[in-house]
């Protein structure tokens, strides 16, 4: 059975059903040419490290990289599909310690690994958070970006 198909059943609609270590991997994707020029054109970052095959032969990657934020944005909708997490978000509340570890390029296939980190309650019973870490692995299971997804998700109700 796929990860996505596993895990797709692993979902839930609230905060106590996600305990603190559960983890999941997503499928993978392979970043192609398409994706950065499309990311670029949709965001008109079309900074020479992404977008000019000349310049970037002279810089430390010697090619042409994606961009951060699409791998950002490409871990989020890998999980999205997963289906984990879905039916239980009522609010983003935000995302921290981005880090981008090693540069994508074009050919790299990406694989999202998510962990829960923390569960909080707060001060109101019909909410808690949780803090998701996120690993973006490359095809040699190498990480290319760590970041921390921090959601608030509706309780059980009381009995």
């Amino acid at each position: 059975m796929r990860d996505t198909e596993r895990f797709r059943n692993a979902h839930g609609e609230y905060w106590e059903d996600y305990e603190l270590g559960f983890r999941f991997k997503t499928t993978s994707i392979t970043v192609t040419e398409t994706h950065i020029v499309n990311w670029a054109c949709l965001t008109m970052d079309h900074y020479q490290l992404h977008m000019d095959a000349e310049y970037c032969k002279g810089t430390v990657f010697g090619e042409r990289v994606a961009h951060g934020p699409l791998i950002f944005a490409m871990a989020v909708g890998m999980v999205a599909m997963t289906g984990v997490g879905g039916d239980a978000v009522s609010a983003w509340m935000g995302v921290d310690n981005m880090r981008m570890l090693a540069p994508v390029r074009m050919g790299d296939t990406i694989t999202t690994v998510v962990e829960i980190i923390d569960v909080k309650e707060t001060s109101k019973p019909a909410q808690g958070i949780q803090r998701w870490q996120y690993t973006v692995k490359n095809q040699h299971d190498k990480p290319v970006m760590r970041f921390e997804m921090v959601f608030m998700m509706p309780r059980k109700p009381a009995s």
